[in-house]
């Protein structure tokens, strides 16, 4: 995997396949500043202001579905996927 950017821009919703995608490589930086974000107890909508680029105010449902979904893509990718594992983890 080649170095991720570091604060780049989403997609309204993350993969959501069964293995890891170019996206998610992509947007690891992302996937973990939405868990340590998590982890702190942020306000999703700030969240999602500064992590996704979306601003809640203008798009309200448009953020939370992205929030939601790039968090879920997150705990996946850290929980059953290679997020954070080493590269010999399965």
């Amino acid at each position: 995997m080649n170095r991720p950017p570091v604060d780049p821009d989403v997609a309204d919703a993350a993969p959501n396949e069964s293995v890891m995608t170019a996206y998610d490589e992509q947007h690891v930086v992302t996937y973990i500043r939405l868990l340590q974000a998590e982890g702190e107890g942020a306000d999703w909508r700030e969240v999602a202001r500064v992590v996704l680029h979306i601003d809640p105010e203008r798009e309200p449902h448009r953020a939370r579905t992205a929030y939601q979904s790039h968090l879920v893509r997150a705990k996946w990718l850290t929980e059953q996927g290679r997020l954070l594992r080493g590269t010999g983890s399965k």
